[in-house]
């Protein structure tokens, strides 16, 4: 895979992101995919697995956007750092919503196979996002 393959793949992930595309987001991953995600309290394994993550997210933040940073590539592996916003109006995991708004910068590092992502693992300050959203409080320093 070129770099600008690894490119074209993180501007469809954002794409479909954006445009709450599930099938054009799951078809970016490999079958048997595997993803370290703090949202999923660990590791999943499969397209279905991965999907299931996504539409979690989207269903509680309808109004997600994801903004690029900066996007390292390095032979068939790739680090995004983005920033995403949005507001906590559909809830998630059994927490009602807030209609309150988060900024949390999102760290992922993909590994590529054959065109499609094969490995990702997703960073970023899960704790700090639910106190924003309000759906967890946090006690004064």
């Amino acid at each position: 895979m070129t770099r600008d393959d690894i490119v074209a793949v993180f501007a469809r992930r954002m794409d479909a992101i954006n445009s709450r595309d599930l099938q054009q987001l799951q078809a970016l991953y490999t079958p048997d995919c595997v993803v370290d995600s703090p949202m999923a309290a660990g590791t999943v394994q499969g397209r279905q697995a991965v999907t299931k993550i996504h539409h979690a997210l989207l269903d509680g933040l309808p109004d997600l956007r994801l903004e690029q940073d900066l996007l390292l590539v390095d032979g068939d592996q790739a680090i995004q750092i983005s920033t995403m916003t949005g507001s906590y109006t559909g809830g998630f995991m059994g927490l009602p919503p807030s209609c309150k708004t988060m900024r949390v910068t999102v760290v992922v590092a993909c590994r590529f196979q054959d065109g499609l992502i094969v490995r990702e693992r997703r960073i970023y300050d899960f704790t700090g996002m639910l106190v924003q959203i309000g759906v967890l409080k946090a006690r004064p320093a």
